[in-house]
C-alpha cells in the first residue's frame, strides 16, 4: 500500500501593529469579510468564529458573479490567545497559525498541509495574497 505523500506550505507576514489588535482582527467575523480574499474577484459573504479548543469557523468564500463558492471550515484543535491556532480543516488537513509580538509588530506565520486539487505554487500565491489582505486591513485600522 503506497503512503500518500504530505506537502506543507508556509507563508508568513510582518504586520505593523501589536499582537492583541493583530488577534482581534484574526478572529472577528465582521474583520474577516473584509479581508479574507485571495483577489478582488471574490469575497467572503458571511464568517462564523466559535474561538476555543474544540470549537468550530466557517467563512463562506464565494466568486463575486456566482459562479462557484466554498466553506471554508474547520475545527480548533488547540486555541491560545495571542499565540496560537492549531486548526483541522473541513478535509482533515492540518493549518498551524502563530502570533509573534516583536514590540508594537507581529509576525503571523500559517504553515498549511497543501490539498492536491491545486499546485504547490497556487495553492501558497493564493493563501499569500490572503494573509497580504489581512495585513493591509490591520494596518489601515490603526
Amino acid at each position: 500500500m503506497e503512503v500518500e505523500q504530505k506537502n506543507f506550505i508556509t507563508i508568513q507576514a510582518l504586520i505593523a501593529a501589536p499582537v492583541q489588535l493583530v488577534w482581534e482582527k484574526w478572529n472577528n467575523p465582521a474583520d474577516i469579510v473584509t479581508w479574507n480574499t485571495a483577489s478582488d474577484d471574490w469575497h467572503t459573504t458571511k464568517s462564523e468564529n466559535d474561538l476555543r479548543t474544540g470549537g468550530t469557523f466557517n467563512s463562506r468564500m464565494e466568486a463575486k458573479d456566482g459562479s462557484f463558492g466554498f466553506d471554508f471550515h474547520g475545527i480548533y484543535d488547540k486555541v491560545v490567545e495571542n499565540e496560537l491556532l492549531e486548526i483541522t480543516l473541513g478535509d482533515n488537513r492540518k493549518l498551524s497559525v502563530t502570533f509573534k509580538s516583536m514590540e508594537d509588530q507581529t509576525i503571523v506565520t500559517e504553515t498549511f498541509e497543501a490539498e492536491h486539487e491545486n499546485s504547490l505554487d497556487l495553492q501558497q500565491q493564493g493563501w499569500q495574497a490572503i494573509l497580504d489582505n489581512f495585513k493591509k486591513h490591520t494596518e489601515n485600522s490603526l
